[in-house]
Order: structure tokens, then sequence, then C-alpha cells
């Protein structure tokens, strides 16, 4: 069946196929290590702390392995970033005397490189596999991917509290390094050795973009994802837990099917937006969408404030942030693969997702920081600045897309 299909049609499978694995065991390893070091007694700022390494290293990740992976091709980027985190859950298999936090930090350093080389390398290919004349359906296939893994990032936060109560810590991780062992294998067999590998030599001085477009989209991409992260990462699961009283299983369940029905929209936005076909997305979209979710925040900040019934409004209020959140993201998503370069793609990709880890970093730090000292409104108001900033950055964005005169 699969000999039935296209080249490009199976070479995204493969790439999807690796993402979707890779997603899976990077959202359980989150939920395994949130649940086993709480289980030991460590606060949630403190279990948050776990995970600083990991975003520092995405940014450094993303703004080298662009130019690694113009270098040396996507394939071997994205087989490393699977060897990595096969390696990295193999590390929290020791002995429960030799898991000490320095460990869980190093181990969580090498899956945040891991899980940024594997994302650059799978969102860059599909720039490879389809031309500049379809940008409908280059549309279409960054929001799938992009969509699919998130969703599958909540069903991960699932699998990993699953399995930690079935089998325990040690057993999963190892259960999950087989997984990945087996898609590693099947990558290093079948995904084109030289995809996504630049003509010309690249320069490393290229690793920061001189291209407008890029640089306005990527500031863009830091302070949206800086807003989501600085109420979303550690003061929402804190304030529900502590403020409504919600068990630990009810708060990381409401999230993890936020994070899937997040996936769900990213993946159905060609369809909301209305630009699937001739009509590819540009500055227009990209600014009314920002605003329509400054709009969100600024009622949930609101809200909140006032505390106007706040489980309803941070419900109701979290359900509408993060499906205007999903279109958002899908959005940056296709505009940076459609503007990044032919050759040498990967370097702009990369810069971009540097901006992205960057966002997550600054909003993680700030979340952490303002709601101990001032509580989740001023996380909230916050946002509301970043995505006012957003939205303004937008504006900037080129009138017209830079392929529109070529789209079918």
């Amino acid at each position: 069946m699969l000999k039935n299909l296209s080249y490009g049609l199976r070479q995204y499978l493969l790439v999807t196929f690796n993402y979707w694995n890779f997603t899976i065991t990077d959202g359980a390893l989150r939920m395994l290590v949130v649940l086993h070091f709480y289980s030991l007694g460590y606060e949630s700022l403190d279990i948050a702390l776990l995970f600083l390494f990991y975003e520092f290293f995405g940014v450094v990740t993303n703004l080298v392995g662009g130019w690694v992976g113009a270098r040396l091709g996507l394939n071997r980027t994205m087989n490393f970033g699977l060897g990595l985190q096969i390696f990295a859950l193999l590390l929290l298999t020791v002995p429960a005397q030799w898991l000490t936090v320095p460990l869980v930090m190093f181990a969580q350093a090498l899956s945040g490189i891991a899980k940024d080389l594997n994302k650059m390398s799978a969102k860059t290919s599909i720039k490879k596999l389809i031309s500049n004349e379809q940008q409908g359906k280059l549309y279409q296939w960054v929001a799938i991917l992009t969509g699919s893994k998130n969703a599958l990032k909540g069903a991960g936060f699932f699998i990993g509290g699953a399995l930690l109560t079935l089998i325990g810590f040690r057993n999963t991780l190892f259960a999950m390094a087989a997984v990945l062992t087996i898609v590693l294998l099947m990558s290093l067999i079948w995904l084109n050795r030289d995809m996504g590998k630049s003509k010309a030599k690249a320069k490393f001085s290229h690793i920061f973009s001189n291209n407008r477009a890029i640089n306005i989209l990527s500031a863009a991409r830091m302070f949206l994802f800086g807003s989501r992260d600085v109420w979303f990462v550690i003061a929402l699961p804190v304030y529900l837990s502590s403020v409504f009283g919600w068990s630990h299983s009810e708060t990381g369940g409401f999230l993890a099917l936020w994070v899937i029905g997040y996936g769900i929209v990213q993946g159905l936005a060609p369809r909301i937006t209305g630009n699937e076909s001739h009509s590819p997305p540009g500055r227009k979209s990209a600014t009314l969408w920002a605003g329509a979710l400054l709009l969100s925040a600024l009622a949930v900040a609101l809200g909140i404030q006032r505390e106007w019934h706040p489980e309803l409004t941070i419900i109701i209020g979290l359900l509408v942030f993060g499906a205007i959140f999903a279109i958002n993201s899908s959005l940056h998503s296709y505009l940076i693969v459609s503007y990044a370069r032919e050759d040498g793609a990967s370097m702009d990709v990369g810069f971009y997702y540097m901006a992205n880890a960057m966002g997550r970093l600054i909003g993680t730090l700030l979340s952490g920081w303002l709601f101990q000292i001032s509580g989740l409104a001023t996380c909230l108001w916050v946002s509301c600045l970043f995505i006012a900033l957003t939205t303004l950055i937008s504006l900037g964005l080129p009138r017209l897309h830079p392929h529109a005169a070529s789209s079918p």
C-alpha cells in the first residue's frame, strides 16, 4: 500500500511517525519527572527548576541545530535527536540513590536538545517535500504535523502517569527507550540521507537570520509563547491545586485534555482561517488572530482580578484562549516554513525556534516568580502585555505573501 504513495508523501509519513513517537515520550517523561519528584516531597517551584536546562538548551540547540542540519542533512539531526532521547531516558534508570537533582537536570538538558533537534528537523523537512507553488498544501501539512504533535504530547501526559502507576518509574523509562530504538532503526533505514542538506557550504555566521520577515516573525513568536507560559506552566497548575483544591490527578488530567484539544485545533487551523488552498495566510491573518488572542487574555485577566466566578473564568477562559492560541501557533509554524530560504532552510527554521524556546524560557521563569510574589492575576496581565507586543510586531510582516504570485 505504501509503495503506491508518492515519494514525498512516504517521507512525510516517516518524518511524522518519528515525530509522533518522540513527542509521546517527551510528554510522558515530563509527567514522570513531575509526579515522581512530587512524591519525593519536592515543591512545585523546585520541580519547575528541574526543567530549566530543558528550556535553556532549547534556545542553544535551535540556534546551532539549524546550521548543523544544513551542513549534515536533516536525516542526521533527526536521528541524533532520537538517539539522544534514548540516552536521556536510560540515564534516569539509575538506582534511586543516584537519581540526584543535578543528574535529572542533566538528563532534562539532553532531552531538551533532543526534542528541538527532532522538531526542527521535522518542520524543515516539509519545506523540502512540497514546492513553493503548493502553499495551501504546505499549510495543511504543517498544521497536521504541529497539531498532531501537541495532541500526542497531551496523550503522553496520560501515558506517563498511567505507566508510572502500572509498572513503575524505571520500567516505564526502559519501555519508552525500547520503542524509540525501533523508531530510530526504521529512520536509519528509510529516511532520505541527504534531505535538507545545503548545496552551498553553510557558514556558522549565517545562524543569525538576515531576512527581515523571519526576524519579525521570530520576535512575534517569542512573545507569543512567553504569553502562554507566563501563566500556564507553573502559575496555573499551582493555582488550580491551592485555590480550587483540585487534586493532582484532576489538575494533570485537565491540562492534558487542554493540550490534546489545543493540538486538534492546530490541525484544523487551515479550515478555521479559510486559507486551505488559494489564499495563503500572511500579515493580515497573523495580526487579526493575535488581536483575538489579546481579547481572550484580557477577559480572563479581568475576571480573575475582580474575582468573578474564578473557577468558571479559568475553565472557560483557558478553553477559549487555548483554541485561539492554537490557531496563532499554527499560522506562525506555516509562515516560518514558507518564508525560509530554499537552500539552508534549517538555519531559518532553527533561528525561529530559538526565539520560540527563548519565549518559553522567559515565560517559565516569570511564571514561577510572578505567581510567588503577586499571584495569577499579575501573570495574566503580563501575558496580555506580551500578546499586545506580538500583535504590534506582526504588523511588520510582509504585506503580500512571498509566494502569493505563484500560488495556484
